[in-house]
């Protein structure tokens, strides 16, 4: 059934059998699509233009950046990233061949992280803060804990010592792990930059990073 009306231009149509032509004999496809062999062979054989060609370069740039960066980047960041390489394309231009070419920023699946692993065998200090969260001075008590933040190479994983007077951080830590060795590493700076004296509390959520 001859269905060329429905594929828009000629050259769409060309496109489109010389994709299909391993598959299927060209006249075939030719007379499906409402175009003529000769003009097919014609189209095949003629040089491409240059801005065709720069089109093409640029697409193959733009689709190497959407993979290097998991198709997570959208048209800004592929043209700031297209700019850092040296492309003079607008961002016009870079939005009009993604979007003929579908390709678009993929947002990331959500994902919850867990860091705190309550189910384990370690001893246990007994919460000594009670709910006291109004320290009299700086330094006499220090709340600590990990988050995650994801990047285009994995999660990373921060963890944070809190002098529970100031609301400020005096020690952290960033891995691509949650072992012992993570908030550990955070409690090290805080001692080292404030040098507390005997008596302070150090509360956590009592995880197994902390525990061991």
């Amino acid at each position: 059934k001859n269905c060329g009306h429905l594929l828009g231009s000629t050259e769409m149509r060309f496109r489109i059998i010389a994709d299909c032509c391993d598959e299927y004999p060209v006249r075939v496809l030719c007379d499906a699509l409402d175009v003529s062999p000769s003009g097919y062979y014609a189209w095949r054989t003629r040089p491409e233009s240059p801005r065709k060609a720069a089109n093409r370069q640029l697409l193959d740039d733009i689709r190497r950046l959407h993979d290097a960066h998991r198709q997570r980047y959208g048209v800004p960041r592929i043209h700031a990233a297209l700019r850092a390489d040296g492309h003079t394309a607008s961002r016009g231009r870079v939005e009009r061949l993604m979007r003929r070419h579908g390709l678009r920023a993929q947002r990331a699946k959500a994902y919850r992280v867990c860091t705190t692993d309550s189910r384990h065998g370690l001893p246990v200090a007994p919460n000594r803060l009670d709910r006291d969260f109004a320290p009299a001075k700086p330094n006499q008590t220090w709340l600590t804990d990990i988050t995650y933040i994801p990047t285009d190479e994995g999660w990373l994983y921060l963890a944070v010592v809190l002098d529970l007077f100031s609301r400020k951080a005096v020690g952290w830590a960033m891995r691509d792990h949650m072992r012992t060795e993570l908030p550990l590493a955070a409690l090290t700076m805080a001692i080292q930059r404030q040098r507390p004296q005997p008596g302070l509390l150090h509360h956590s959520d009592r995880g197994s990073q902390y525990a061991a």
